[in-house]
């Protein structure tokens, strides 16, 4: 855990997920250029259970660690916009309550859990295509 204490606000994320990879890529480009502290984490190259999580929680949703505390789904979302000015308006927008709700309801019942199956889509036929070793 002794990386997590190099930047207040850590996102953990799907570096093999191209549709996760591509918007955390646009972060820290956007981060980067602006000074904004954060820290990326790909599940696949560190141990998510520094965020409290399994590789598969970690697989399943967003997870940002922010002022010692980790939060995830649409609500990691909000930490991130907030820290940066061309997104706050939008994380004002859906820090709005009815508007909260219903981001949290289709980001876990619809958004989060169609990544989750593209992701273990891909663990499969990475499985398949790996040459076996005959003895």
């Amino acid at each position: 855990t002794q990386y997590l204490t190099n930047m207040t606000t850590r996102i953990l994320y799907n570096a093999d997920c191209p549709i996760c990879n591509a918007e955390i890529c646009h972060y820290q480009r956007y981060a980067i250029a602006r000074g904004i502290p954060f820290g990326f984490d790909d599940l696949n190259t560190v141990d998510p259970a520094a965020y409290g999580v399994t590789a598969d929680q970690a697989a399943r949703r967003l997870h940002v660690l922010h002022d010692g505390q980790v939060v995830s789904g649409v609500d990691a979302f909000v930490v991130i916009w907030r820290m940066m000015p061309r997104y706050r308006p939008l994380a004002w927008i859906v820090s709005l309550p009815l508007i909260l709700q219903m981001s949290r309801a289709i980001y876990d019942r619809v958004l989060a859990p169609i990544l989750y199956r593209m992701h273990l889509r891909r663990l499969a036929q990475a499985a398949v295509s790996r040459p076996r070793i005959l003895h």
